[in-house]
């Protein structure tokens, strides 16, 4: 449909559509019509804020990728739901909003230099411990943003820190929650275990099970959605070819160049200082009694390490090294380059009180030859050209794009070769594929269903892609034979698992009832002892402990308590818990840091309750 409107957007079918919009409008009134499509661009509105539906696609993808990567090269992302991505992602951007709103109502601000310094002093956008703008660059292009976008973001990001930093940090804990956390902290316990294994290898899984398995999982095994597109990339770099430059314009350059060279000078001073302590007539003085030493013969550094009241200079005998003219206070200059080498001043009276200043050394500008330069301002030159250029084809590129139903034209009205893509998915490919716009733009609607080309899309400050579909392979029934392996192991685990719970809850319930004598050896392996086990044993499997350690409190010491707790490997472990032993009293130090985890803590569950709190007051329409 969208093609077809601009395919004939110049002619009869664009004045009968203004035709109809003006009867509409006529008949149900302009806020009916304005209603109807007022809110097709927006996702959601947060009392007076809106979400874009490209807020959204942005953050879904972003979403999608950390799940990618958080699950690994071998997930199938076809088994990640649309549906749930959007959601979730939705319900992010909203909660991100209120705390926008919340922090902006709370009068939360900061400068623009506070944001710069964040990113000067980020390390991800340093090379050799230095701010690289062209790190910077690359870095939030592999983000999906541009500079201002990227600032933008951050600077939401630092007002929500804010705020957050403002309700976490006013949290507090009393005495007895600290010594009460302390008991529990430093409590140990006196365990058994034994360890089941699950043995896969054992199990005997039928076809039938793995067909059963596959008929009712069929949903999982479906192939991912994906697309292979057609694009056309212009290059700011294939301009430089196609610009001339001229003897007379490299000249008038290599000119502008040179005049800008000046002599460095290279000063010393003494300064003696006008303030609240010494006013104008005693600093004049001073430096006069300063002025009358040097005149016999007294050294000047060693009369400034004295006397001189500028703490930057003074330790060095007043060296202040070289510099050019537009440095110093303008009656400092003057003076300063109105002396001979080694003459010191009369007396020069600043805003900072007065100097005497010597003049240690005079350096030449060296003038580069034109030869030197040409190669250097030729590329100054095709610079300026090709960014011209380059504005001007992009524009191009982006109104042909728009107007054609394929690539075929663009690409011939610019000298460009339409190139083709691998297949990818959501998740992204290589190339410009990995690109978050490309993406995006690919996956979009008005791209993959209606076969329009994208506009143009920015992968970097010298690179701009247009895209099209050329081919979408929806997602598709996997065959069994594809998956029956995947699926044999899955189920093999499954019930070597289940066959060992199956083992041990029988070995529980007949230790607890008598029928099972206990014995250090059982089932023909040994008991694992560990007396005084801490939440933090080494040795032992995290989720031991955690179990361990919910395990109720034996009521006498021959009375054992027992539970299991199956780990990652489908592996079964028994734990006996034969006693509780109070810890030793935590010390003032100790104290100190569960003090701060607790109101840690409770700081965060204020903020929860704050988020929860802007979140029922506020108006939120999801479109």
């Amino acid at each position: 449909m969208l093609q077809n409107i601009r395919d004939n957007s110049q002619g009869w079918i664009a004045k009968t559509i203004i035709g109809v919009i003006v009867v509409l409008m006529a008949l149900t009134g302009f806020d009916a019509i304005f209603q109807a499509v007022s809110h097709n661009q927006d996702a959601a509105k947060v009392n007076d804020d809106t979400i874009s539906q490209n807020e959204l696609s942005q953050a879904v993808e972003t979403q999608r990728r950390q799940l990618m990567q958080r699950l690994g090269k071998d997930f199938d992302p076809s088994l990640l739901s649309d549906t749930m991505l959007r959601d979730a992602a939705l319900k992010g951007l909203i909660e991100r909003q209120l705390l926008l709103q919340g922090a902006r109502d709370a009068k939360f601000s900061f400068s623009e230099a506070a944001l710069d310094q964040v990113i000067l002093q980020t390390p991800e956008f340093q090379v050799d411990g230095k701010f690289s703008a062209e790190r910077f660059d690359q870095v939030i292009r592999q983000m999906g943003y541009g500079r201002m976008q990227f600032r933008e973001m951050l600077a939401q990001e630092m007002l929500i820190g804010q705020l957050r930093a403002g309700l976490a940090g006013s949290g507090f804990v009393t005495d007895a929650q600290v010594e009460a956390f302390a008991r529990l902290e430093k409590q140990t316990r006196d365990f058994a275990s034994l360890t089941f294994k699950a043995d896969p290898a054992a199990v005997t899984v039928t076809d039938e099970q793995v067909k059963a398995y596959y008929e009712q999982h069929a949903k999982e095994f479906m192939s991912p959605d994906q697309v292979v597109i057609d694009y056309i990339e212009l290059k700011k770099a294939a301009y430089f070819d196609q610009v001339k430059v001229n003897e007379d314009e490299l000249q008038a350059l290599y000119q502008k160049e040179i005049a800008n060279l000046a002599e460095q000078r290279h000063a010393a001073h003494i300064l003696i200082e006008v303030n609240d302590k010494q006013d104008e007539a005693q600093a004049k003085a001073r430096v006069e009694e300063v002025q009358q030493r040097l005149a016999k013969g007294e050294d000047f550094a060693a009369l400034a390490k004295e006397f001189s009241q500028d703490p930057g200079s003074a330790n060095n005998g007043g060296d202040l090294g070289y510099a050019g003219k537009g440095v110093y206070d303008p009656a400092f200059e003057d003076a300063l380059y109105a002396l001979n080498q080694d003459q010191v001043s009369v007396p020069v009276r600043t805003e900072f009180g007065f100097h005497l200043i010597k003049l240690l050394g005079v350096q030449a500008p060296e003038v580069p030859t034109f030869a030197s330069l040409k190669d250097k301002l030729t590329r100054e030159l095709k610079t300026q050209q090709v960014e011209q250029r380059f504005v001007e084809a992009t524009k191009q590129l982006e109104d042909s794009a728009f107007e054609a139903s394929d690539l075929a034209q663009p690409s011939q009205d610019l000298g460009l070769q339409v190139q083709t893509s691998a297949p990818f998915g959501r998740e992204g490919g290589d190339g410009i594929t990995a690109n978050r716009q490309v993406i995006q733009a690919a996956f979009s609607p008005e791209v993959m269903d209606e076969g329009a080309n994208s506009s143009a899309i920015e992968l970097d400050p010298e690179t701009v892609v247009v895209v099209r579909v050329k081919e979408h392979r929806k997602p598709e029934q996997l065959p069994l034979e594809a998956v029956s392996g995947p699926i044999h192991d899955h189920l093999a685990q499954e019930q070597a698992t289940a066959a060992v719970k199956s083992k041990t809850e029988a070995l529980i319930a007949g230790l607890r009832d008598g029928k099972i004598a206990y014995q250090p050896v059982q089932d023909g392996q040994a008991w694992k002892v560990q007396e005084a086990a801490t939440r933090m044993q080494e040795g032992v499997d995290p989720a031991e402990l955690q179990a361990l350690f919910r395990m109720s409190k034996p009521e006498a010491k021959d009375k054992p308590v027992y539970s299991t707790v199956t780990l990652a490997d489908g592996s079964v472990v028994v734990l006996r818990l034969n006693g509780v032993n109070e810890g030793s009293a935590a010390s003032e130090e100790e104290k100190g840091e569960y003090r701060r985890y607790l109101a840690s803590r409770a700081g965060q569950q204020d903020f929860a309750a704050y988020r929860k709190q802007l979140e029922a007051k506020a108006e939120i329409t999801r479109y």
